[in-house]
């Protein structure tokens, strides 16, 4: 990314957008092309269909979209007031936006989009630790239960429903002060936020 940048700096006139592709972005690189501030320059991330890997994948129809922008997500994350988990934090999902290529529009992704979505409560600043997973679209036979029912384990129904919301359970702010929340929308594509923690 760095060298991608020292490269545009070099052109003229100077770009106004810069779209960063791949077919996944790990996690810092995600982070370094959101927190890079150069103004009056856009750095975008597109996500390239995993289906340009594989030729007779190929197809030459109107509705493939070869590439999907999608925004961070709209996270939340509170400090709880009340109750036995006083003093600790939880974050909520609420969805994320994405630009839809065929249309030209910028398009809401609710919470009811997101197949997956992961939070390492202590981001290090390089690599995504989930301590808490959740499958919010998951049915009542998928996700977590169905998990527990290959392993032939007992489970705790409660967990169970809770690990299929988009509010974390309640932890504490750990040493680096840093959220990261990962989510996975329903077509696979994947998007960071990272949150510090005041």
């Amino acid at each position: 990314m760095a060298l991608a940048i020292e490269e545009a700096q070099t052109l003229v006139p100077k770009p106004k957008k810069i779209v960063f592709a791949a077919f996944q972005f790990d996690p810092e690189a995600a982070k370094d092309i959101d927190e890079t501030q150069w103004p009056g320059v856009t750095l975008l991330k597109a996500q390239m269909n995993a289906d340009l890997l594989t030729e007779d994948l190929k197809k030459k129809r109107s509705r493939n979209e070869s590439f999907w922008l999608i925004g961070q997500p709209d996270v939340q994350l509170e400090k709880i007031k009340t109750g036995e988990d006083k003093g600790e934090y939880r974050v909520i999902v609420q969805g994320f936006d994405y630009y839809n290529t065929r249309t030209g529009a910028i398009e809401s992704g609710g919470s009811d989009k997101i197949a997956l979505w992961m939070l390492d409560p202590d981001y290090d600043g390089r690599s995504v630790f989930p301590r808490q997973v959740f499958f919010p679209m998951a049915g009542e036979k998928e996700g977590w239960t169905k998990l527990a029912k290959n392993l032939k384990a007992e489970i705790d129904e409660e967990l169970i429903e809770a690990y299929r919301g988009t509010v974390s359970l309640p932890f504490e702010a750990g040493e680096n002060k840093r959220v990261a929340v990962k989510i996975i929308d329903d077509r696979g594509i994947e998007s960071l936020k990272i949150i510090k923690v005041e």
